[in-house]
């Protein structure tokens, strides 16, 4: 069951995160976990604010329908994700999502802290299974090398009883080298300095995450 409280601490609408969590709950998969959730808010009427939640798979877009007795959820796994993005606006942000095919997904009035956490939170997952594809496409790779050549040895011939026979000469065969992956504490604290470098989290943040990351090393 999710805990409600969690997705609260920067302002979120209650009614609405109660509302979204409830039917997500329902449609997350197996060792899939929700990471954020931020609520739209329109600057005049905000009833029926729209949500979006990142988990470690995918992207959730939650729409009330039928005058919130219904609720319409879409979502775009990251593999289908080429990039995202927000861009700050005089009330609230605009959270951009670029798919790898099709048009781009474009949620206006999110407020200004939700749509940085959000885009943190989202960056990280895309960052993570980009990571992942590249690791898989080494492996394939390395797997694909032909193994290295076998030395030739000619044939024994007789050798005459009068005339010693010469020694073999031992052949170096250099190993070839295999370029070891980043750690995952390297990975992470190279993550969250690009953030900070885009200025899209503060330096108390960076720092405070910094420490979580190296305390958990």
């Amino acid at each position: 069951m999710i805990l409600i409280d969690r997705f609260l601490s920067d302002e979120q609408d209650p009614k609405a995160v109660e509302k979204v969590l409830g039917k997500l709950n329902d449609m997350l998969t197996s060792n899939e976990e929700l990471i954020y959730l931020a609520v739209q808010k329109r600057p005049a009427v905000n009833l029926l604010p729209d949500c979006i939640a990142v988990s470690n798979k995918r992207i959730f877009y939650c729409e009330p329908a039928n005058f919130g007795i219904t609720m319409n959820f879409k979502d775009i796994s990251w593999k289908s994700i080429k990039e995202i993005s927000f861009k700050e606006e005089i009330f609230g942000s605009k959270f951009i999502c670029v798919p790898q095919h099709g048009e781009n997904i474009i949620t206006e009035y999110i407020p200004k802290v939700q749509a940085r956490k959000l885009y943190q939170a989202a960056y990280e997952q895309l960052e993570a299974y980009k990571e992942q594809v590249r690791q898989t496409e080494m492996e394939d790779k390395r797997a694909q090398q032909p193994a290295p050549a076998a030395l030739f040895t000619p044939a024994e011939t007789p050798v005459p009883e009068n005339i010693p026979a010469e020694e073999p000469v031992e052949v170096y065969v250099p190993p070839v080298p295999v370029e070891e992956p980043e750690d995952e504490t390297t990975l992470k604290l190279r993550k969250l300095k690009t953030l900070y470098d885009k200025q899209l989290i503060t330096q108390a943040e960076y720092e405070a995450k910094k420490a979580d990351i190296l305390d958990t090393f």
